[in-house]
């Protein structure tokens, strides 16, 4: 601590007559000095850079108390009153490192600021190493799609059961959120069988395909329980009939848009994939695989390059779902704009991608 208090005689003139631009250098300095000694500092040493630099952070920048929060955002021993200052600002750059990373937030801070601040913060709370189910309970009941999606991502998030009510209740209308739960290691048998039982089919076989083994068979477990029938199994689907009624579609000339927005909205799923590999010169497996993936893209990618609508494209997502279901509207607007701003040549581009690697994979 020799060169603490060749700091302290400029800093009362800092603090009261000091510029923003001052007092910037000032908490650079010390915070420089804090972050090389943090290791061997004691609890005195600790208070005496606190009570400094809460004399300073008053009308300082932002960037400059953003700076000061990265800074500290991971020590354990970081002066405690200036992190609860900084945690609880509004500007999510300042707060945002620490609500992520600070080991000195407790449960009453995290769950005080989720209750009271907005989508960022809930945003910053979810990516903690580790989260407790009190604090989880308050995200859910907050959070929008893109937090709770987040949060359910997290290996380190606990959740209570009410918890993992909501969670497979949102997940029925949100195929990435139930994707998401569904691979958590923590899910209760009975959670899990909730999930899929409200889950269209196409996230099911997604789930079975991405999951680790034991999940695998805690999947097909359910699903036996769901359909009791002793040998139901997720089996892949069977495009050999497809395969022939697309050919003839396009011996007669009939396999045009029409056609393939028809098998959409009778939910031919088989006829429509078959159609579209077809059309685009993708493969059939790798069609499927990429309608039945996280997100949308990739069919409005193979939409616009074979020169699709927007409403036999929208058919498209829906028929993903399977019948009764349909995207929430935040989903299925945000996809409309992205295909929208998707040009053909964009498409195509992608599409000759997948041909080539296609052209390095065994048939």
């Amino acid at each position: 601590m020799a060169t603490a208090p060749s700091l302290i005689p400029e800093l009362d003139d800092i603090v009261n007559h000091g510029t923003a631009q001052k007092r910037a250098e000032a908490i650079s300095r010390i915070s420089d000095l804090f972050l090389q000694g943090a290791a061997h500092f004691e609890t005195r040493h600790v208070a005496l850079f606190d009570d400094i630099l809460m004399g300073l952070i008053p009308s300082t920048e932002m960037s400059t108390r953003a700076d000061l929060a990265e800074r500290l955002s991971t020590l354990a021993n970081a002066p405690p009153t200036v992190v609860n200052q900084l945690v609880h600002e509004d500007e999510i750059r300042i707060a945002g490192p620490l609500l992520t990373h600070s080991p000195l937030l407790d449960e009453p801070t995290l769950i005080d600021i989720a209750r009271m601040k907005g989508q960022s913060h809930l945003a910053a709370i979810s990516e903690r190493a580790a989260l407790s189910p009190l604090v989880t309970d308050v995200i859910l009941r907050r959070g929008d799609r893109d937090v709770v999606r987040a949060v359910a991502r997290n290996a380190g998030a606990k959740f209570s059961d009410s918890g993992y009510s909501g969670l497979v209740k949102r997940a029925a209308d949100d195929g990435m959120l139930a994707l998401a739960v569904g691979q958590r290691e923590d899910i209760s048998a009975h959670s899990l069988k909730e999930l899929l039982s409200k889950s269209v089919d196409i996230v099911r076989r997604r789930l079975f395909d991405i999951a680790k083994p034991k999940q695998r068979a805690a999947i097909n477990m359910a699903m036996i329980e769901i359909s009791s029938a002793p040998n139901a199994q997720l089996v892949k689907r069977d495009f050999a009939p497809a395969q022939r009624a697309i050919l003839i579609l396009h011996r007669n000339g009939e396999l045009n848009e029409a056609a393939i927005l028809n098998f959409a909205r009778n939910h031919q799923y088989e006829e429509a994939v078959a159609a579209i590999s077809a059309l685009s010169g993708v493969r059939l497996s790798t069609v499927d695989r990429l309608v039945v993936g996280d997100r949308y893209d990739p069919i409005l990618i193979l939409g616009r390059a074979i020169g699709l609508e927007w409403g036999t494209v929208r058919a498209l997502i829906v028929l993903r779902l399977g019948p009764g279901k349909v995207p929430s509207p935040p989903d299925i607007e945000e996809a409309r704009v992205n295909f929208e701003r998707l040009s053909a040549t964009t498409a195509q581009r992608v599409l000759a991608f997948w041909r080539a690697r296609e052209g390095n994979k065994p048939a």
